[in-house]
């Protein structure tokens, strides 16, 4: 049974940095894409950062980019989402998902993401 367990959310001020983990146990984490996704209220989930299976392959939304930073530790089965410069529209329930073929680097489709975490919120106060 594949299972994700994020963490790392929590309350922060406008200009803070946050970093949330996502460990994964159930399936050979080190040949999976990972992705982080995020929904605010009323508004539609998004993909905002994926990596592929080696890290050779990153993707960020253009509200992300040069803000936030996904890395991965195969050895640990854990990804991360470093989250830097925070605004209040970055407040969110925070998802992390795994999924598509084994060593694959297709990581922008929201339609490859098979297995989800139960998420973690991230607060960010003006």
């Amino acid at each position: 049974q594949v299972q994700l367990v994020e963490s790392g959310g929590g309350l922060v001020q406008a200009g803070g940095s946050l970093r949330l983990s996502c460990a994964v146990s159930g399936r050979t984490f080190s040949t999976y894409t990972m992705g982080w996704f995020r929904q605010a209220p009323g508004k539609e989930r998004e993909l905002v950062a994926a990596i592929n299976w080696n890290g050779g392959n990153t993707y960020y939304a253009d509200s992300t980019k040069g803000r936030f930073t996904i890395s991965r530790d195969n050895a640990k089965n854990t990804v991360y989402l470093q989250m830097n410069s925070l605004k209040p529209e970055d407040t969110a329930v925070y998802y992390c998902a795994t999924g598509g073929a084994r060593y694959s680097s297709s990581i922008r489709s929201p339609q490859i993401y098979d297995y989800w975490g139960q998420g973690t919120l991230v607060t960010v106060s003006s």
